[in-house]
């Protein structure tokens, strides 16, 4: 069976970091149908945001530590030089007008033939009326 190809959005990821749903990290952490990618500017935006998710979480230091080690294990990272030039300019037409920021990730799944999994709404909204509907939903438990 060939893995579906899946570029995990920055949301999603802090999200599972934050989840108290422990069945639901390592689904992602053990899924044997899916791959899963992130262009590097993700770690950018971890790194941005990492004051804010050590004070939403409940773990302590350490255990969220671990918890992001599994998770970023799990990622396949993307040089943003591998995506072509065309691609990257079809990403940021869809994304122009929408959120720019989401302009990576949105070349990645396009650049792969893959499917964004991402839980921004307003990104959803405003891609589908120009035929971006490359959407991952995961599995039910």
């Amino acid at each position: 069976m060939n893995e579906r190809k899946v570029v995990v959005d920055t949301s999603i990821f802090i999200s599972l970091l934050l989840s108290k749903d422990t069945a639901r990290r390592r689904r992602l952490q053990t899924d044997p149908d899916h791959s899963f990618y992130c262009p590097r500017f993700f770690l950018v935006e971890l790194f941005k945001h990492k004051e804010r998710i050590a004070e939403a979480s409940d773990l302590n230091e350490d255990e969220l530590l671990e918890c992001l080690y599994e998770l970023l294990a799990r990622i396949r990272f993307v040089e943003e030089g591998a995506i072509p030039i065309g691609t990257w300019m079809e990403a940021r037409r869809l994304c122009v007008d929408v959120d720019p920021k989401d302009t990576p990730f949105v070349a990645l799944t396009l650049h792969l033939d893959g499917w964004l999994w991402s839980a921004d709404g307003e990104l959803k909204t405003g891609l589908l009326p120009k035929g971006f509907n490359r959407f991952f939903s995961p599995p039910p438990k």
